[in-house]
Order: structure tokens, then C-alpha cells, then sequence
């Protein structure tokens, strides 16, 4: 389902983290989400053009959930206190409707707005991954690499966002150290 123009490294982590990696190793940093078309592009990669509006004011609603996230991420990868206001500010925009149907049970995503449902999917996606267990929620090992993944390995020892890139560069890195000495 991605689309084909997204060129980012990494794609098809959880939503939260996906919205992420949006900003990924460069110089300067590459950001998917400096104009709407880049937008579209993520919304299309993320099965969510049918349901979001690709215009400016989504935009800048998702980059304010991408900012909430990123303060989130970083104080626990820092050990420190979590800033909560800035994702709770977006979760404020909408809820999740449980309804019984004649089909059976049913949620749904209510938003007071439409630019706010993909900010709101991807902050409600990270309190799916809190959920599921904090410390899977990882950045990569390598020191340029500034991707996030959720480690989904059995024995939550995952270190690359990507054993081919970030995983390799390290291996020929170590031994080209090793022999150079």
C-alpha cells in the first residue's frame, strides 16, 4: 500500500512512529512534510487518502502531532519526565465511538474537524504502542540515524531501523576499525 513516490528509508512502522520518520538522516535533515504534496504522499503510504484532507491545515495539524510525538519519544529515550500537554492537546480532537451494530460491534473515530483525523490517528496509535510496551518503542542504534521502529522481535533485542542500511554501515564500520587498528 505504500506509494510508490515516498522516499523515505523506512516505511511501515506503526503510524506514530511512521509520522516520525517522516524526518529522516540528511544534510541538512530530509522532511517528507514540508508541503502538502509531501503530505499527500504520507497520507497515501499510510492507506489514508480516502479518509483525510490533503491541504494545509491537515498538514499543520499532523506536524503538531509529529512535534508532540517527537518531545514524547525523546524524554523516554533521556530518562526524563514526559511533556504531556502537546499530545493530549491533539487527542482532544476527537474520540473513539464504541457502537453495537446489527454486524456486531463497532469503533469509530469522531474528530471535531476533519484536518484533525490523521494527527489524531497517529497520537492514538502511540498510546496503542504504550500499550503494547514502551520499551519496544525504539531509535536506532546507528549514531546519524535519527529513525524510530517498534521492536516487534521475540526477544526485544532490535537495534537497526534497518539491518540492511543502518545494521550493515555499522558491521563495515567495526571492520574497517578492525583492520586499520
Amino acid at each position: 500500500m505504500t506509494d510508490p513516490r515516498d522516499p523515505r528509508p523506512l516505511i511501515g512502522e506503526p503510524l506514530a512512529l511512521d509520522l516520525l520518520n517522516t524526518r529522516w538522516r540528511g544534510t541538512p535533515v530530509n522532511d517528507l512534510l514540508t508541503d502538502v504534496e509531501g503530505y499527500r504522499i504520507w497520507l497515501s503510504s499510510n492507506g489514508l487518502a480516502e479518509r483525510c484532507p490533503a491541504d494545509r491545515a491537515g498538514l499543520e495539524a499532523v506536524l503538531t502531532a509529529r512535534e508532540a510525538l517527537a518531545e514524547l519519544v525523546e524524554a523516554a529515550e533521556q530518562q526524563r519526565p514526559a511533556p504531556l500537554g502537546g499530545l493530549n492537546a491533539v487527542l482532544a480532537h476527537g474520540r473513539t465511538v464504541h457502537r453495537l451494530t446489527e454486524a456486531g460491534p463497532r469503533r469509530e473515530v469522531e474528530v471535531d474537524r476533519p484536518l484533525w483525523l490523521a494527527a489524531w490517528l497517529a497520537a492514538d496509535d502511540y498510546l496503542n504502542l504504550l500499550d503494547q510496551g514502551a520499551h519496544r518503542i525504539k531509535a536506532c542504534a546507528h549514531p546519524t540515524c535519527i529513525l524510530h521502529f517498534f521492536d516487534t522481535s521475540q526477544n526485544g533485542r532490535r537495534r537497526w531501523c534497518s539491518m540492511a542500511v543502518c545494521g550493515n554501515r555499522a558491521k563495515a564500520a567495526r571492520h574497517y576499525q578492525k583492520i586499520t587498528g
